[in-house]
């Protein structure tokens, strides 16, 4: 893409932000109204849920898991309140503790409920472009999508549970891979709560910079996924 398609492409993405920004107008002031009032009273979310002592963090490791199994629940804001609540360090063990569990129970349910999981799989895209991993477990491409910005890996642990895959190494490489963008939101969280706006953004603009090129060549990317798996 040239620089002239990448500005007018920059244009465009803001000019549709705008048109949904004015129309979703009274969404946002309600979210940023609540915003406000959960960093107003920042210090006694954190000491309420720290005052339950294990139960505090068995609960957002319980979150953690499940936000994998029921895909609805969304990762990224789960993972931000992890740091949030525990901070960064803290919030990052226990969402990669939740995250694993999570992926092991995915994975373990479809390997074992294959004649559900299966079907519901096979309606989306991705399982026909990714068919190829039931047949080539490649450990390096699998680990490859953990880390990959933007790939639905909760999708992932369901698809890996149908291949002969042991689940020690599929509990390795999901665990492990998650961990660079679950440090991201947890990071950010952290930082939100500190009210260190400047780590906020910062977070973000390397978040776009890095999943921003891997978001735009995502089908390319998906593309040699898909020729490495036959080729194996």
């Amino acid at each position: 893409m040239s620089k002239k398609g990448i500005v007018y492409l920059i244009i465009l993405l803001l000019l549709i932000l705008a048109v949904i920004s004015i129309s979703l107008k009274d969404e946002i002031i309600r979210l940023g109204s609540f915003i406000i009032t959960v960093l107003e009273k920042k210090e006694a979310i954190r000491d309420f849920v720290l005052s339950l002592g294990p139960f505090g963090p068995l609960g957002f490791i319980l979150l953690q898991a499940l936000q994998v199994v029921l895909s609805p629940i969304p990762g990224e804001a789960t993972g931000i309140v992890g740091g949030f609540i525990f901070g960064k360090w803290l919030g990052l063990i226990y969402s990669t503790i939740g995250l694993s569990l999570g992926s092991a129970m995915a994975f373990f349910i479809s390997r074992y409920f294959r004649h559900i999981v299966e079907p519901w799989l096979k309606k989306s895209e991705l399982y026909f472009r990714f068919e190829g991993l039931l047949r080539h477990q490649g450990i390096f491409i699998c680990f490859f999508l953990y880390v990959f910005p933007g790939f639905p890996k909760d999708f992932l642990c369901y698809l890996l549970g149908l291949t002969r895959m042991p689940w020690q190494i599929f509990v390795f490489i999901s665990s492990i891979g998650r961990i660079p963008g679950t440090l991201m939101l947890s990071w950010q969280g952290a930082d939100i709560y500190n009210g260190n706006w400047v780590g906020v953004f910062s977070i973000i603009a390397l978040t776009v910079i890095v999943a921003g090129p891997a978001w735009l060549y995502r089908e390319r990317i998906y593309s040699w996924v898909e020729e490495k798996t036959k080729d194996f």
